[in-house]
C-alpha cells in the first residue's frame, strides 16, 4: 500500500463545486454539514482565495478543481500548498490537471508532462496524499491512484464511478463531480444543464469519455441528447437528486462534489434544501 493509499482522504461524503465562494458562504456550508468545498477553473499558482475561507470555517476543507499544469509553475504551487498546509494542516487538497488541448497553445502529450508535473510536486515536498488528479480514462485513473491520493472526475456518472472504482482500486480516492438543478421541470432543467455543459461539446476528452460510457456520436456534440443531459446533470425533488447523488457512493465514490447549477445568491439556500436528503446535518 502506498503512503497515499494509507492516508486518503476524509473529506465527508459531499461536498460543493463552483467558481468560488466568500467567507460568508463558507461558514454557511461548513454549518450545513458539508465536507468541502471544491474551486473550479484554472486557479493561479499562488491560491491566496484559500486561506481566507478557511480561516473563516474550522473543518471544511478546500480543493481545487483543479490547478492546470500548464498556467500554473509546480514551483509556485509547491510554495502555496506548503503556506497553507502550515497554517491549515490537512485542510487543503491540491487537485491538479492536464486541461485541454483546444484552449492550450503549448500543449504537449500531456500524459507525460502529467507525469512530469507529479515529479515536480515531489522534488517540491507536495506530499501524495494531499493532492488529486482530475481523471476520466484507464490511464490517467490509473496514474492518479499510483502517484496521488486518487481521482477527481467531471461531469461522469455512477456507471463512470464504478468502472473508475475497479480501475484504481480501493484504497485510492475517488471524488466524482456531479451537477444539479432543483427544479422538477424537465425542459427547465435541461436548459440550464445544457447552458452548463455547452462548452464542454468542444473538447474532445468529455466526448471520449462520454462515448467510453455508451453514449453515441450524434449524443456527444452540441446541443447533446436529453438522456445525455440527464445523466450528467441531475434534477428533481430533493429527494429525487438525493437519491442521485448517493449511486456514486454505491457505486464507490468516497466523496461527491455537487455543483449546483444556480445563481450565486441562491447558493445557501439550495444546499439547504439539499442537506437533509443528503442526510447532513
Amino acid at each position: 500500500m502506498t503512503d497515499a493509499a494509507a492516508r486518503k482522504p476524509d473529506l465527508g461524503r459531499f461536498g460543493t463545486f463552483g467558481r468560488g465562494v466568500t467567507p460568508t458562504q463558507a461558514r454557511e456550508i461548513e454549518a450545513l454539514g458539508y465536507g468541502a468545498v471544491w474551486v473550479g477553473g484554472s486557479p493561479p499558482a499562488e491560491l491566496a482565495w484559500v486561506e481566507p475561507i478557511l480561516e473563516a470555517t474550522s473543518t471544511l476543507q478546500v480543493a481545487t478543481g483543479i490547478v492546470n499544469i500548464w498556467t500554473a509553475p509546480a514551483n509556485e504551487v509547491a510554495e502555496s500548498f506548503h503556506r497553507i498546509d502550515k497554517a491549515y494542516p490537512d485542510r487543503f487538497l491540491l487537485g491538479i490537471g492536464v486541461g485541454h488541448r483546444e484552449v492550450i497553445s503549448e500543449y504537449r502529450k500531456p500524459y507525460d508532462a502529467l507525469v512530469e508535473y507529479l515529479d515536480r510536486l515531489d522534488e517540491y515536498g507536495v506530499p501524495a496524499h494531499r493532492r488529486v488528479v482530475a481523471a476520466l480514462g484507464p490511464r490517467v485513473l490509473g496514474v492518479s491512484a499510483q502517484r496521488s491520493a486518487g481521482a477527481h472526475p467531471y461531469l461522469t456518472t455512477p456507471k463512470h464511478t464504478a468502472q473508475a472504482r475497479e480501475l484504481i482500486g480501493l484504497s485510492a480516492f475517488l471524488a466524482p463531480e456531479h451537477k444539479v438543478v432543483l427544479t422538477t421541470d424537465p425542459d427547465q432543467a435541461r436548459a440550464v444543464g445544457r447552458k452548463a455543459l455547452d462548452m464542454y461539446f468542444n473538447l474532445a476528452n468529455y466526448r471520449n469519455n462520454w462515448k467510453r460510457s455508451g453514449f453515441g456520436e450524434d449524443e456527444v456534440v452540441r446541443p447533446g441528447s436529453d438522456r445525455l443531459v440527464d445523466a450528467v446533470v441531475t434534477y428533481g425533488t430533493p429527494d429525487a437528486i438525493a437519491a442521485r447523488l448517493n449511486e456514486h457512493l454505491a457505486a464507490g465514490a468516497d466523496h461527491v462534489p455537487v455543483q449546483v447549477l444556480t445563481k450565486d445568491e441562491n447558493l445557501g439556500s439550495a444546499l439547504a434544501e439539499l442537506a437533509g436528503p443528503l442526510g447532513l446535518k
